[in-house]
């Protein structure tokens, strides 16, 4: 491995073990998480209320000693309140452009689905275009960026639905889930006087992350690698209990985040277990499900977990 992917992987290495310091038993999840910030997407988180998902984005946040902003969405939510607005200066007789929130490395845009439409549209452009336009006046994001949405798939009263276009922008969708028993107590007692993320420190700063974000795009990928994500993509265009299949981007989020898993776990070079590790979060909010098979979400897990296993790895033996 070259020097430079040796440095990089070190860092993430560093980046994952000073989360896992706060978040408790989910070593996969944080895993998860690191490699969607490693591979330059967004991350979308759904579960239940105070299973950590706030603590997750602080965490990556500190550890990188990144800007960080945390929005709250609600209905009356407007635009400029989350890309800012343009203010008349009388001393300069001009227009001063007032940053939003929107305007930091990286964002917690929590319970998401509770903004409306318009306000979700300004939040896609800054995702995919990484700038917010004001007043006709494009303005650019900081580097790196990265949002880190949430949403509550129990509550439904009062929520705008994400549509497939913004779901789509998306690198991977993933679920913290409940703590066990023994990390639950643990929980509890690191949390008696004080939470740990008030003593976590950074470990790697902005400019390490995008070293990393350009290392990773530089681990290799065989073309029989290649052929076999493409393989799996086309798949699911043709799985008779998918309505939607997987676009284009949903394939490149699937390269993009097996080259960052690859570089995580310390290798230069993709393998099929890369692709397979990363397909269940990377695909299942891109597929849409036949109504007969029920709603949007569920079942898709399963439908990828048979993909995975009837779709064959290109030159394997058999």
């Amino acid at each position: 491995m070259e020097k430079g992917l040796v440095t990089a992987q070190l860092v993430a290495e560093r980046i994952v073990n000073n989360v896992e310091r706060v978040i408790l038993g989910k070593p996969q999840v944080v895993e998860l998480a690191v490699i969607a910030l490693v591979s330059g997407g967004h991350l979308l988180i759904e579960d239940a209320p105070g299973v950590g998902k706030t603590m997750l984005a602080r965490s990556l946040a500190k550890s990188v000693n990144c800007s960080f902003k945390r929005i709250q969405f609600t209905p009356d939510m407007l635009p400029g309140d989350l890309t800012g607005v343009s203010i008349y200066n009388q001393k300069t007789s001009d227009f001063e452009y007032r940053p939003g929130p929107i305007m930091a490395q990286i964002i917690l845009a929590d319970e998401i689905n509770r903004a409306t439409p318009k306000v979700q549209s300004a939040l896609l452009e800054c995702m995919e275009e990484r700038q917010a336009t004001v007043d006709g006046t494009t303005h650019a994001m900081p580097a790196p960026f990265h949002v880190l949405a949430t949403e509550n798939p129990l509550e439904y009263e009062g929520t705008f639905p994400l549509p497939e276009t913004q779901l789509d922008r998306f690198v991977m969708r993933i679920n913290l889930g409940y703590p066990s028993l023994s990390d639950e107590m643990l929980i509890m007692e690191r949390q008696q006087f004080s939470h740990p993320i008030e003593q976590l420190t950074a470990v790697a700063s902005a400019a390490d992350l995008l070293m990393l974000q350009e290392a990773a795009r530089k681990v290799y990928v065989d073309s029989l690698i290649r052929e076999y994500i493409a393989s799996l993509a086309q798949a699911t265009r043709q799985h008779p209990a998918i309505y939607l299949g997987c676009s284009p981007r949903g394939s490149l989020a699937l390269f993009h985040t097996a080259q960052a898993r690859a570089l995580v776990r310390g290798y230069d070079f993709v393998t099929p277990d890369d692709v397979k590790a990363v397909a269940e979060p990377v695909l299942s909010h891109r597929l849409i499900l036949h109504p007969t098979n029920g709603s949007r979400n569920r079942g898709s897990k399963s439908v990828i977990a048979e993909l995975l296993e009837t779709v064959r790895v290109p030159g394997a033996m058999a």
